[in-house]
């Protein structure tokens, strides 16, 4: 038997997972052809006619002579033979797919690359990618992506713009602070490429509107910066069965790798379940070096061209880990687990799901221990002379960007080791940036005994906005 291959067609990749070649062992272009249909059964109904027959619009090429030429499907191969499927297409009728003769020259350094050539830029224009996130990974992504050519990007965000994006998110300036992000993203990527279509979805991604958002697009890019998104992506992906690029950033270190895509592994073969809720701190809690999310962005759109034009080896199945302060790459193998209750053998979730309970995070009222209180009621307190104690539980360079001058500090670690300074009858005021880690200090007094415990609800920024203007938000 030979090994022999058969070269797909970009309208035809649709049906093999995008790929562009397939081996097969076979001897006759006929064995070719079955073997092929075994591996991607839906590719038969477009090659082959009722009667077993190419279709009239299909020509099939064996080592680059028509088959109608030698001895049709009984035609004789040899080892390394190839078949090379040509079916008929319109010129023309799909606008999208032709590159007018400005793009020619605009994408004149991709079409350069024999690995891309006119056909692979056509493949970027042809397609759509769904960015989920326009913040310290989505603008770069953005920026890339559209200079490329793809055609057609999508971005979800429901935030508007703040002073303290603009140390990273790079698509925005000073004139857009309070703007939606994803208004300033879509002005400037058009202004970038004029060529190509941009969708806005100003709203935040849920369960509820997930599927309708990802379903139209190719492939998703994940530049989200937080657990109950990031499982909700994943889980849409599988699910929709679209490739999702994911990319991560903290402090001085990333990550990137590709999930659902080539039979590999997903988010929930890696991390089958979240972290307790505050453990792991966000970019706003813990801070990101400015340039580090434009290199896991460049990574991850990196990734999204080679797949949309068949090129090179994807991440799919490796962990790419960055340390930007010792400039280190980590590869690391990650498998698909066979037991994953997503993309497993025998998957157990079927759906979507309530992504804030499965990450810990309710939003519904439970009894708690402990209290919350607004900025204005704590400003009422503080103006009347309450006897009570402001504990401020962010971190040293926190407090240094800003601080409630009444105020002590005491970093959320060191809780523990200063609770008997306080007597259990004291009123007792927590807070820390947004409300997130003063609620779990708040815990910590109460289960010791502490019974006048106060959260500030919505932190020292919601203090800032409300009561006190003069103090920088970060």
């Amino acid at each position: 038997m030979m090994t022999v291959t058969l070269k797909i067609p970009s309208p035809l990749r649709r049906f093999t997972d995008h790929s562009r070649t397939v081996d097969v062992d076979a001897d006759s272009v006929a064995m070719a052809l079955e073997q092929l249909f075994i591996l991607y059964p839906d590719l038969k109904l477009q090659v082959m006619d009722e009667n077993g027959q190419l279709r009239n619009f299909v020509n099939l090429f064996h080592d680059k002579v028509d088959i109608r030429q030698q001895q049709g499907l009984n035609t004789r191969l040899h080892q390394g033979s190839e078949l090379r499927i040509v079916p008929a297409i319109a010129g023309g009728s799909d606008p999208k797919r032709r590159l007018s003769a400005l793009e020619l020259g605009r994408y004149s350094r991709h079409i350069m690359l024999p690995e891309m050539g006119i056909e692979g830029q056509e493949s970027l224009k042809s397609a759509s990618i769904l960015i989920i996130g326009a913040g310290g990974l989505g603008c770069p992504l953005g920026l890339y992506l559209a200079a490329a050519g793809v055609g057609h990007l999508g971005i979800v965000d429901n935030d508007v713009v703040d002073e303290s994006n603009l140390q990273r998110q790079v698509l925005y300036t000073v004139d857009d602070i309070g703007k939606p992000k994803v208004d300033c993203a879509a002005a400037r990527l058009r202004q970038l490429n004029p060529y190509i279509e941009i969708s806005c979805y100003p709203e935040l991604l849920t369960s509820a509107n997930a599927m309708q958002l990802i379903e139209p697009y190719d492939l998703v890019i994940d530049g989200t910066d937080n657990f109950p998104t990031r499982y909700l992506v994943n889980d849409a992906c599988v699910l929709l069965n679209k490739p999702n690029i994911y990319g991560s950033i903290f402090r001085f270190d990333g990550q990137a790798t590709v999930f659902n895509y080539q039979q590999g592994p997903c988010y929930r073969c890696l991390y089958p379940t979240p972290p307790p809720p505050g453990l792991v701190p966000s970019c706003a809690e813990g801070g990101v070096l400015g340039v580090l999310p434009a290199v896991i962005a460049s990574i991850q759109a990196t990734e999204a061209i080679k797949m949309l034009t068949q090129m090179g080896d994807s991440l799919s199945g490796k962990l790419l880990l960055y340390d930007a302060l010792q400039m280190e790459f980590e590869y690391l193998q990650i498998d698909k687990n066979p037991d994953c209750p997503l993309c497993g053998k025998h998957p157990s979730i079927h759906a979507l799901i309530d992504y804030q309970q499965f990450c810990g995070i309710t939003t519904s009222a439970e009894p708690r221990s402990y209290q919350d209180i607004s900025p204005q009621e704590l400003k009422q307190w503080l103006d009347t002379k309450e006897p009570l104690v402001l504990i401020d539980v962010r971190e040293l360079y926190e407090r240094e960007i800003c601080k409630i001058m009444e105020s002590q500090h005491i970093p959320m670690a060191q809780i523990d080791a200063h609770m008997a300074e306080f007597k259990p009858e004291q009123v007792l005021v927590v807070h820390c940036k947004l409300g997130g880690r003063s609620a779990k200090v708040c815990q910590q007094f109460t289960a010791q005994g502490y019974k006048h415990v106060f959260n500030l609800t919505g932190g020292i920024l919601a203090w800032t906005d409300a009561i006190d203007n003069t103090l920088i938000r970060y």
